[in-house]
Formats: structure tokens, sequence, C-alpha cells
């Protein structure tokens, strides 16, 4: 005898939403109705533990398409329902509280909420009408369950020997105007696509049936959909390097095995498994505006969400993964993760171990670590740099440069450990390229002494150590800019005489230069080279290079200071001219400034002037 009963009012209203604003993809319910059959077959094993009178089976799933009734099968043989159950899950919606719980998703408050069974409704945003065929095994009959999705649902009895149920779809009439083609879920190949893309991973083997052979000899076989048992849950020493790398490759859209696979999985408070790689090479866009960090998602083995931006920071976005956990709290529709404590803690937990795992790349696997450094550096070094420090601590002993006396990287740590006891900063110069540092005027005295220089050739690198500051309290000192405090106290007291004993040309050459340069003196930072020019305390000259060539960059300048090496025959040269014509000082300031600049890579600020000194003065030396 056939039941007729009404969904109540609330049960109506969320049905709507959940048929036309819930899911943003119609394809989502055949993974809600998949994981339905996977959760029901659970119980039933559970309880035929527990329970004499449930028996066990060979558990499966299956999807019957048919195309001449236009219809979409499920069917299982998990634990079934009871007429009750029937009423109760099906017949209302969200069936703890259903009005409270409307309101709560009124509100966008709504946790997720698994337990409720709300997925089972996605199956009218692609049907006309549903039947469910449905047997418990604490049950004499079967009962079939059918609505069209609406103001009212139908039960009857009918004969069912085999426990389980079956779910069958009426599809919607393709509508063409929307682009809406409901008839390709009854193609094999999307049933195909579907499954792999959100169920390869259910513990349980997706059956269908498809035709073999030629269309004189073709013939029905069963065909499993999906793998079942993920990789990420097999023991480590049961995978391969080659199912390993094969499985990177295909997930992840690659055509070279990654660098580096880290693979782990935590029990307590929290259980997840990870499975984590590092490309060797960066994406084409990786550092563009478009490119997408993230994570897959997996909850309980079901494809949830492609790319989670909350699971991994940005200065570890070049990882690439998944992260499966049955304890994520999930939104009504499975497609999006809330803000809560668990994606927090996983966040936290991955972080960690990234660092670790690229710390011991570094400590045992050192060319190995080179060459992901040279892949991803500029990113760590941003790291470093954003958000004001707050990531500093967690990468700066991952960073590493080259140096003055050799090609190979090192860290800060192993710079300190080299360096002499007795200096007090770690010294740095920045360039285009190694060689253009090793040109520079300012590394004389560098090499005289045998002081190793980090070489900075990266635009980040200056932002990042304006940030960093210091190593383990030990300040990192530009040779470019500043006082020259590695110049031992015997050269800077005979510094001291010889600028008294020539105050007059320099104080002649600092009036001429007066809007180009905030001072002239005589410095011991320099050996061979006759001039250069250094910056003050803050802004760096190569700082400045780098903001001028930014877009829509205000007027910027580095304080400027011109230093002259007293002991160069260029010096003494101009002194005497000075000595004999001091009207010629400010040809001869105009020049060594020019040097400078052309020295430090800088624009020559007015090449006439320069051009006109230069020819006098090789004129005037002819004479």
């Amino acid at each position: 005898m056939s039941k007729t009963k009404k969904f109540k009012t609330e049960s109506q209203k969320l049905l709507h939403l959940m048929t036309h604003s819930i899911y943003t993809q119609k394809e989502i319910f055949l993974r809600e109705l998949i994981s339905n059959s996977s959760d029901a077959i659970d119980k039933r094993h559970y309880v035929s533990l527990t329970d004499e009178k449930v028996d066990s089976d060979t558990y499966e799933i299956w999807i019957e398409p048919n195309k001449e009734e236009r219809t979409l099968t499920i069917s299982d043989n998990g634990i079934g329902f009871t007429e009750e159950e029937l009423i109760e899950n099906l017949g209302t919606i969200a069936q703890s509280g259903s009005k409270q719980f409307l309101e709560k998703l009124e509100k966008e408050e709504v946790d997720i909420i698994g337990q409720f069974g709300v997925g089972f409704y996605s199956a009218f945003m692609v049907s006309d009408k549903v039947e469910v065929y449905t047997k418990s095994p604490y049950s004499k009959t079967g009962y079939k369950w059918s609505s069209n999705g609406e103001s009212s649902y139908v039960i009857d009895e009918f004969d069912k020997n085999d426990v389980g149920t079956k779910i069958v779809l009426y599809l919607h009439e393709d509508d063409k105007e929307n682009e809406e083609d409901y008839s390709t879920y009854l193609e094999t190949y999307t049933i195909r696509s579907l499954v792999k893309k959100y169920s390869d991973y259910v513990r349980y083997p997706i059956n269908i049936m498809v035709e073999n052979g030629d269309d004189k000899e073709s013939k029905l076989e069963k065909e499993t959909l999906n793998q079942m048992i993920p990789i990420w849950k097999r023991q480590k020493s049961d995978i391969k390097d080659e199912e390993m790398n094969d499985f990177y490759k295909h997930q992840f859209g690659d055509y070279e095995e990654p660098l580096k696979v880290i693979h782990t999985k935590v029990e307590g408070l929290l259980t997840y498994t990870a499975l984590l790689f590092i490309p060797k090479k960066p994406a084409y866009d990786f550092y563009s505006e478009k490119y997408e960090k993230g994570l897959q998602l997996y909850s309980k083995g079901v494809f949830i969400q492609d790319k989670n931006k909350d699971l991994i920071p940005d200065h570890f976005k070049f990882i690439k993964g998944l992260v499966d956990s049955a304890d994520l709290s999930l939104n009504i529709s499975r497609e999006l993760l809330q803000q809560n404590r668990q994606v927090k803690m996983i966040a936290s937990h991955l972080e960690k171990k990234i660092k670790s795992e690229l710390e011991n790349m570094l400590k045992n696997e050192r060319e190995k670590y080179v060459e992901f450094y040279e892949a991803y550096k500029n990113n760590l070094k941003y790291g470093v740099y954003d958000q004001f420090g707050i990531h500093k601590e967690t990468l700066k002993d991952l960073i590493m440069f080259k140096t003055s006396q050799s090609d190979d990287y090192i860290t800060f740590k192993e710079y300190i450990d080299r360096k002499p006891e007795s200096q007090k900063a770690i010294y740095y110069a920045t360039g285009k390229s190694k060689q253009s540092i090793l040109n520079l005027p300012q590394m004389d005295v560098m090499k005289e002494n045998g002081s190793e220089v980090l070489l900075f050739t990266d635009e980040i690198d200056e932002f990042m150590i304006q940030i960093l500051n210091n190593y383990d309290e030990i300040p990192f000192k530009s040779i470019q800019q500043g006082e020259a405090d590695f110049v031992d106290d015997t050269k800077k007291e005979d510094l001291k005489t010889k600028e008294k004993e020539f105050k007059d040309v320099l104080k002649a050459i600092k009036k001429t230069l007066k809007d180009k340069v905030k001072d002239v003196k005589l410095t011991a930072r320099l050996k061979d080279s006759p001039v250069c020019l250094v910056s003050g305390e803050g802004l760096s000259l190569e700082m400045e290079k780098i903001l001028k060539s930014m877009p829509n960059q205000q007027e910027i300048k580095a304080e400027r200071i011109l230093e002259i090496n007293p002991d160069h025959d260029l010096f003494k040269a101009i002194q005497s001219v000075y000595e004999k014509d001091s009207s010629k000082i400010d040809e001869y300031a105009s020049l060594l400034y020019h040097q400078a600049l052309l020295i430090e890579g800088l624009p020559i600020e007015d090449p006439t002037e320069f051009s006109n000194n230069l020819v006098k003065l090789m004129i005037d030396s002819s004479k």
C-alpha cells in the first residue's frame, strides 16, 4: 500500500537551496551518491561483526546507465533502510533539526555536516524524479521511496530479497539554451572520468558493464572503475620509486620525475596522510600572479578539492601534493573547506615537515638541495621578506649564497663558522653577476685582507637582508654602504692624517658636487681603484636601481658619498692641478663623479658635460 507524505516546509526550502544554490557543479551528484553507498557498506560490515542477524557479503557498488529509459542507477549491497529510516533520513532533510539547520545555512554559519546525509538530494540537480529501492537486514520486506523533489514523496512496499539500496535517477531533458547536457551522464566515458576524478579511492569496487568486441560479437563485461587503495595509504616500503614517480606525473601533469617525495602519516588528536612532491622545475607561470598554489584534498579517499590554499604557506608554494583526512570538517556540499582548527593544525604540521625535509636534504644530499635551491631560491628569499619577516626564523637556515672565495653555495651558519673570530659582521656586496661584484672598487681591500663576501645577484636579496638584519646576532654589512669598519685601525689613523693634509681639495670637490653627493672623502676601502661611490645608511645604490626599474615609481635616490683613494696617482694628479690652477677643479670633480657612476653601473646624469670635460682633459694633457 502506497503512503504519500509531504516534506516539512523547512525541508522543502532546504531542498530548493540544495538543488539550485549549494552545489556549484552538477557533476558532484555522482560523488555524493557513491560516497553514500560506501558509507552504507561500511555500516553493514561493522554491524555484521557484532550482530548475528547481519551477514557479511562481497561488497560492491554498481553504476548502470540506460540511454533508452534515460536513467542512471547507482546500487550497493550496504546496510539498506527500514521504513522508519527512509522517513527519517530521506523524508526529513537534515534530520537533526531541519528548521534550525536551515536558519544556520541562510546565515552562512553552517558547519560541515557529513552526518546529515544531505548529499543524496544533489541527485535532484540532474533528475526530474528519483526512486530508491532498499532493504534492511532488520526489515521483512523491501521499500520503494520516490519523489520529484518538490513537495512530497511516496513509500511503497515491494519484494526484495537481497540487502542493499538501488537509486534510480530519471535525468532531466537536455537544455540546449542553457548549455545543460544531462545525457552526458549516461556516457561510459563521462562516468569513468567522474569516478576517476572524485571516487577513485573509495575502498569498494565501483563497477559498470561495458561492451567489448566488434559489432558482430560484442559482449558485456564488468569493468571496475576505481583503484580503491590510494598509493598514499600503502606502506612506504611497499611502494616502488617507479610507481610513485608515475603517480606524480599522472596526478599533477608533469613530464619529469619529482625532485623529492615527502610521504607522511600523522595519528593522534588529528589523523591525516600527506603525500607531497617537490617538482624539479617551477611551473612556467610559477612567478606570475596567475599561478595557483594549493594541495589536493581528500576525505576518506573521496576527492573534495583540487587546490586548497590554506594547507600550504606561500614560501612553500612550489609543493604539489595531497592531504587525506577523515577528521576534516566539510561544508554542506563537501566542496569548500571551512576556516577551522583542523586545517590550521595540518598546515602547521606540514610546514614543519617540509622545513625538516629540506634541512635534511641540505645536510645529507647537498647536490640535490643545490638543484632545488637554484630552482626555488627566490621564492624562499621572498618568504623571508614577506609580511615584514614573520617567517624569517623558519627560512633563514635554508638560504644560501655564493661568495667571493667560492663558486659553491654556503649558508649563513657556514659563513659564520669559517670567518675569523675578530670579524664582527657578515659582509655582502650586490651586483648583476659574480664578476661584476668582484670588479667593484670596494672589493679591493676585501681581497687584500682575505675577507669573504656574500654575493647578492638577485633583486630580492637586499630586500630580504634588510628584514633579516642579522644572523645569530651578527649583523649583515654591505661593503658598498656606510662606514668601512672592516679597515684596520692603523689605516684609519693614516686616513685621518691625509684628510687634514688634503682638506682644501676635498672641500673644493665637494663644493662642485654639492647637488650630487652628500659628502666627498678619502677612503681606505680602495687599493687599485681611484674612486668609488657608496651610499649612506638606509637605501643602497643597488636598491635605488631596482626601485627605479619598477613601474609607477616616484623619483627615489640613495644618499651618495664619493670616496677617493688618496694613494692613487689620479688623486695625486688632481692635487697637483689644484695647487697650480684651482679653477680647473670643477672639471676634475665632474670627471671623478661620472667615473664613479659608470663603475657603479648607474646612468651618467649629464653625458655632454662628461664628454666635454674628457675631451678638454685629453687636449690639455697633450700640450
